[in-house]
C-alpha cells in the first residue's frame, strides 16, 4: 500500500485502500498497523486533521480492528 507522510511527531505516513478500507499508519519508530473497515471520510479527516497523532488516538485506536505489519 503507498502511504504518504505527514507532519507528526508520531506517525510518519498514512495509507489507505479504499476497496478493503483498510488504512495503513507507519509510526516514526518504524512500526506499521493496519486498521480494518475505516471509511474513506474517517481517512480523510485523519490525513486533513490537525494533529494526525491526536485524531488517530480518539477515533481510530481502540475502534477498529487492528495488526501489526
Amino acid at each position: 500500500m503507498e502511504r504518504q507522510a505527514v507532519t507528526s511527531s508520531n506517525v510518519a505516513s498514512v495509507g489507505y485502500d479504499g476497496e478493503t478500507l483498510t488504512l495503513e499508519i507507519e509510526f516514526n519508530n518504524g512500526t506499521v498497523y493496519q486498521y480494518f473497515d475505516v471509511t474513506e471520510q474517517i481517512y480523510n479527516e485523519l490525513i486533513s486533521a490537525g494533529s494526525v497523532g491526536a485524531y488517530l488516538a480518539a477515533n481510530i485506536k481502540g475502534r477498529f480492528r487492528f495488526s501489526k505489519v
